[in-house]
């Protein structure tokens, strides 16, 4: 059982996996290009990590995409109607016509492709909420419950072949757990990432109506066998600890980390730490242990 994650997706030291591959991580979701560009991780540098004992998830957007990624250009000046709104939240990034056979061929494919070149254990899907985040001026006429069916239906199209590919191949698609009630969603994935079920960026607490919704369909995931990685955006202390509690007691994955996702912070895991000399610096009376070497990780003691 995943118990343990590292998260990060830029300014890897010196360009290397090196800190990751010494963290007590039994999971890591990286970039599939250390300068999320076209400087893709090797298939000898996902190896290393991986001998290190951790299974590697390849990180990508599948509703969206930035304006630094590689097929930006292509897709503005070969097919600009696939992009749509732009993400308020995330200025520069556009939310696409995902069910777009275009969207299919020219971006998606070649990204597992990539992804089971290089040799990752799976891939880690980002921003499937873009069925409710584009405009119904792109949507072509589609409401959204249409939209979350397309949706679905890109990340089966993903599980499908991949796992034609290489069996056990990992599909993780991160939010909108919400999609579990579409048809053909469920047997696709094998895990779930989520954002802010606990803590909003940053040290806020989630107390609004869908943090509540949000959870209760996490917990559906967790209890039909899907694997749960909790990411939780939190710097301070009793929030962290806070955090841990709740992963221990819901038997997810987790870490707390920073909205960029720029280093290693914080590792939790159940059950009592395995590596030698890890001795606390600091011990909450919950349990929840933290320690820092170039970041800080949390641990269940």
């Amino acid at each position: 059982m995943i118990t343990s994650v590292a998260y990060q997706l830029q300014n890897y030291p010196g360009g290397r996996l090196d800190a990751i591959a010494r963290g007590p991580y039994q999971l890591a979701v990286v970039d599939l290009a250390r300068d999320a560009h076209t400087d893709w991780f090797t298939a000898a540098e996902i190896g290393a990590l991986r001998r290190s004992g951790k299974r590697v998830l390849a990180y990508f957007e599948i509703g969206s995409l930035e304006n630094f990624r590689p097929e930006y250009p292509v897709v503005r000046r070969g097919a600009p109607d696939l992009l749509a709104n732009e993400w308020a939240s995330w200025p520069g990034e556009y939310f696409v016509r995902y069910w777009d056979s275009r969207w299919w061929n020219r971006v998606v494919r070649p990204r597992v492709d990539q992804a089971l070149r290089a040799g990752f254990d799976g891939v880690y899907l980002d921003t499937p909420l873009a069925y409710e985040e584009i405009s119904p001026r792109y949507a072509q006429g589609r409401d959204r419950q249409r939209l979350a069916a397309d949706m679905a239906a890109l990340i089966e199209r993903i599980s499908r072949y991949a796992k034609a590919r290489r069996p056990s191949f990992l599909i993780v698609p991160q939010n909108s757990p919400e999609l579990r009630a579409q048809r053909g969603y469920l047997a696709a994935v094998d895990g779930i990432g989520m954002e802010e079920l606990f803590y909003l960026a940053t040290d806020v607490r989630c107390a609004r109506d869908w943090c509540a919704e949000n959870l209760a369909h996490t917990r559906a995931l967790r209890d039909a066998g899907k694997f749960v990685l909790a990411v939780d955006y939190a710097e301070r202390a009793d929030h962290v600890r806070a955090a841990c509690r709740h992963y221990r007691a819901e038997r997810f994955a987790g870490t707390v980390t920073v909205l960029a996702l720029d280093r290693l912070t914080a590792r939790v895991r159940q059950g009592r730490p395995r590596r030698a000399g890890a001795t606390p610096q600091s011990k909450g009376p919950d349990g929840c242990v933290q320690r820092s070497e170039s970041s800080a990780w949390a641990t269940w003691a």
